[in-house]
């Protein structure tokens, strides 16, 4: 999801009329968390705290990281660390070791991301279910959205004149459907069988419904504009919306899909339009994972000049890691929601200056 544009200058968070106006939504994000944890644990998850600094932050070509140096007891430069984008790559060593359900309230950080929905340094929950179908991420996250709501006693999320029940069963919609209702786009005609992309067929079903594509724009930019131009608009309105059967070419840390390698096990959860988390059965091929890897970062480097290592450490923690499944899930957003908040930083204790 693209970034907001920067919102308008506000009086500081600590003025005591600013504070006092979001009070509430920090009492909320309190009680929100306390009846999250609790729910966990009531199912035998461990809590685990991830380390924030990582040799890499994440290998998305489109993730920025914050990044800095380690010192020598001398104070020369010994080693490069970052700070990571999502506590995913530690998670996963945990379940290599032996860890079976856990889960991290993981604070995280995203250079290049600020506005409504988006803030530098954010609160992302992860869990991880060993042995489980991607499809029980599903009902986490129904129950999760019910949780919430409960909690913080309101009936119905609403953001920017749109509306949501989180008590209702989501809807469960893959992403080529989703084109075809949303944009009537034929998304499966731009895949081969094997998953592999046609930049071409996709860019003319765009231009047919008015997208505007540039001729540099690649397959993923075209898939991309098409999901935030006609599709996530319409996504969570009535009820949440669990946007699943991403290509795989959308799914850099997911296994394929059995019987159809076009697209992968990964889904997005919407409620009122906001994407809220992303899930994963997760890959456990380490040379699939590393081929992938290397593609993301080939892309960053063409887009940005820029890339991130590979966490060799990370690969070889795949040789063992059992079948999995695992979810992000972004908790500002969740809270935003369910509190009746307009920004994410409302309901943020100490927001970045």
């Amino acid at each position: 999801m693209a970034a907001d544009a920067p919102s308008p200058p506000r009086s500081p968070w600590w003025t005591p009329s600013v504070h006092a106006d979001r009070r509430p939504f920090l009492l909320a994000r309190n009680a929100i968390t306390r009846a999250v944890r609790n729910r966990f644990e009531a199912e035998g998850f461990i809590e685990v705290e991830s380390a924030a600094l990582q040799v890499s932050p994440g290998n998305e070509a489109h993730l920025h990281a914050f990044t800095t140096t380690m010192l020598s007891l001398t104070g020369e430069p010994d080693q490069t660390f970052h700070l990571h984008t999502s506590p995913e790559f530690a998670c996963k060593k945990l379940l290599a070791a032996g860890e079976a359900r856990i889960f991290d309230f993981a604070r995280v950080w995203r250079n290049r991301e600020r506005g409504p929905l988006h803030h530098p340094e954010f609160v992302m929950l992860e869990w991880y279910r060993a042995g489980a179908p991607y499809e029980t991420l599903m009902d986490d996250c129904a129950d999760l959205l019910a949780l919430a709501a409960e909690t913080a006693q309101t009936r119905s999320f609403q953001f920017r004149g749109l509306a949501c029940d989180p008590f209702a069963a989501p809807e469960r919609l893959s992403v080529a459907e989703a084109f075809s209702r949303h944009a009537g786009v034929d998304l499966l005609a731009s895949l081969s069988a094997d998953g592999q992309t046609d930049r071409d067929a996709l860019a003319a079903s765009a231009k047919a419904v008015g997208i505007r594509i540039a001729d540099d724009d690649t397959w993923a930019d075209v898939f991309s504009r098409i999901i935030v131009e006609k599709v996530e608009p319409k996504l969570g309105q009535g009820r949440a919306t669990i946007l699943c059967e991403y290509p795989t070419a959308e799914a850099a840390l997911a296994r394929p899909k059995p019987g159809d390698p076009r697209v992968a096990e990964r889904f997005e959860l919407y409620a009122c339009g906001v994407e809220l988390a992303n899930a994963f059965g997760e890959l456990t091929d380490p040379a699939e994972q590393r081929r992938r890897f290397v593609a993301e970062m080939d892309e960053k480097q063409r887009l940005y000049g820029e890339r991130y290592p590979i966490d060799e450490d990370f690969l070889a923690a795949l040789e063992i890691m059992p079948e999995a499944s695992g979810c992000a899930l972004g908790f500002d957003r969740l809270v935003m929601l369910a509190a009746g908040a307009s920004r994410v930083d409302q309901v943020m204790w100490v927001p970045v200056a």
